[in-house]
């Protein structure tokens, strides 16, 4: 029998309809074993607090032994590990919230450092600002040893994986869809990385489709799995402030980045702040309203920053810049030299690998 098919009865259970994790955690605890789930007559499970007779004929009538046996079949194709609740490597933080999922598709390997993880999340379509901000608190954190979680979104979540693997840290992607497919499609080669290098997690089973209610219950993992959930830029209504709402209900930790108060993106973020949320401009903020559950895993820094040495139109110039987009034209009205001579600084500092070039001649400060 090979690893995954002693899942075989738990992946027929989950295929009821109307049996969650809950109600499954409930009929397993109640019988000791989830084959006696089967074997019990709709009557017995039906004196179970919390399952109806519906719910209980459901699980006497279930005829999900085929569906069982092609999970099975796809995760030995696929290389996908199950994980149940029950089992010693399931991730203890995730165990801790009120609806931990009772199994877990796993490409890729969960590490003793994962419990020492932190969620950077937000919107699709980040500003410049966004951008930069989140490739340097996720390589901040990422440098100290704490593996980043998110959601493989395009976007910040995106940024946020990449960085984390840059940084040689792991990340972990929580995806709303089985792992045989990748969701956004765009991202087949980033989640190939993440597998090499941490892990794609799913509750959903093979051939799950990205269908919009879905998200909501992967972000409860996505925060279930971290001590603190920080969101960058977010809209409103954005799947972002779904997850930091399941973050307080989890007891977890929420960080926002402020932002420009004109900024569509920034409006999520600049909400959490005025209810509570722990404003952040870098990572010391998050590393130090976190510790000491972060303390075993910080390193010092492995690679001490060097004071870099600007001359004064160097140090002019960047002055000038900010996160926010600025064009070379507005630049060159700013301070006392010529275009050129702006140019020419501009080049030096990004070899200095303190400003960015963005298209049509805008520039950031990193």
């Amino acid at each position: 029998m090979s690893d995954v098919s002693k899942y075989f009865d738990l992946i027929r259970l989950s295929a009821v309809p109307g049996v969650g994790p809950n109600r499954m955690r409930t009929m397993i605890g109640h019988f000791r074993s989830v084959s006696k789930v089967f074997k019990a007559s709709w009557q017995e499970l039906q004196k179970i607090p919390g399952i109806d007779e519906k719910t209980a004929k459901s699980v006497v009538e279930a005829k999900t032994e085929s569906f069982a046996e092609k999970q099975i079949k796809k995760a030995e194709e696929l290389k996908v590990r199950i994980i149940s609740f029950w089992d010693e490597e399931f991730p203890e933080l995730l165990k801790q919230i009120y609806d931990p999922p009772v199994l877990l598709y796993v490409k890729g390997n969960f590490s003793e450092n994962d419990k020492y993880a932190l969620s950077i999340i937000g919107t699709r379509n980040p500003t410049h600002y966004g951008k930069i901000i989140t490739e340097k608190l996720t390589t901040s954190l990422a440098e100290k040893g704490i593996t980043i979680i998110s959601g493989m979104a395009y976007g910040i979540d995106s940024i946020a994986h990449s960085h984390a693997l840059k940084a040689g840290s792991r990340t972990l992607a929580v995806v709303g869809t089985g792992l045989d497919i990748t969701y956004p499609s765009g991202n087949q080669k980033l989640s190939l990385e993440i597998a090499e290098n941490g892990a794609l997690i799913s509750e959903f089973p093979f051939g799950t489709k990205p269908d919009r209610q879905n998200f909501p219950r992967r972000n409860r993992i996505v925060s279930g799995l971290s001590h603190g959930v920080i969101v960058v830029e977010a809209g409103i209504k954005s799947g972002a402030l779904i997850t930091a709402s399941m973050a307080i209900e989890q007891n977890r930790e929420v960080f926002a980045v402020p932002g420009n108060i004109n900024s569509p993106q920034s409006v999520g973020p600049n909400a959490l702040i005025k209810q509570g949320a722990c404003l952040v401009i870098s990572a010391e903020d998050i590393l130090g309203e976190l510790s000491p559950k972060l303390d075993p895993i910080i390193k010092g820094d492995s690679k001490p920053k060097l004071l870099v040495e600007l001359s004064s139109d160097e140090a002019a110039v960047l002055s000038k810049l900010s996160h926010e987009p600025k064009h070379v034209d507005e630049l060159v009205q700013s301070v006392d030299m010529r275009c050129s001579q702006v140019l020419s600084v501009l080049l030096t500092l990004e070899f200095k690998n303190q400003i960015r070039q963005l298209s049509g001649k805008m520039f950031v400060k990193i």
